[in-house]
């Protein structure tokens, strides 16, 4: 707002993917905060658009932040490794989920640890992956401007309905 900002118009990377996580948390407390047999229809929408912004959001970081930063020392490749490890349990989860019905009855505890693996990942990276990438010699700027860029086209894609894509969350929201 007054030129302090280090970063011009939002791009730092960080910053970027710091959003992306406050966002899901948002989704995910409106998820919990619905209630009652007729939430179904809204629960499965919410469930399908944490399940897009999580794969978006893993999508980016695969193919962009994670091959930047790890090429810093050992300690940051190995949070990297461990991170990367967290997004295929993260993948299971969400994959289960979208061929899950919302009236299954575990339906609602997968998003809660889904939920809970999210917050375990973002704690990691903001806390201790974060901080080691900010001392590195590496344009935060470029790096984010490459993750929005992907992130529009994948979530155009997203938006394009797949006949292939069967998940229940989908599905779900047909039912109620």
């Amino acid at each position: 707002m007054f030129g302090l900002n280090d970063t011009p118009e939002g791009t730092d990377v960080l910053d970027l993917l710091k959003q992306d996580h406050r966002q899901v948390d948002d989704l995910f407390e409106e998820y919990e905060a619905l209630r009652g047999d007729g939430a179904n229809r809204a629960k499965g929408e919410l469930a399908a658009r944490i399940c897009d912004a999580l794969s978006v959001h893993a999508a980016v970081e695969e193919e962009i932040f994670y091959p930047a930063v790890r090429k810093a020392d050992a300690e940051t490749r190995d949070l990297v490794s461990e991170a990367a490890v967290e997004h295929q349990s993260l993948k299971d989860i969400i994959s289960r989920l979208q061929a899950a019905p919302v009236t299954d009855p575990l339906y609602d505890a997968g998003v809660k640890v889904l939920n809970e693996y999210v917050k375990h990942h973002v704690k990691e990276e903001e806390n201790e992956l974060f901080p080691r990438v900010r001392k590195m010699d590496l344009d935060r700027e470029a790096l984010g401007q490459r993750v929005l860029e992907r992130k529009a086209e994948l979530e155009r894609k997203a938006r394009t309905p797949d006949v292939t894509r069967n998940g229940g969350a989908r599905r779900a929201m047909a039912r109620t």
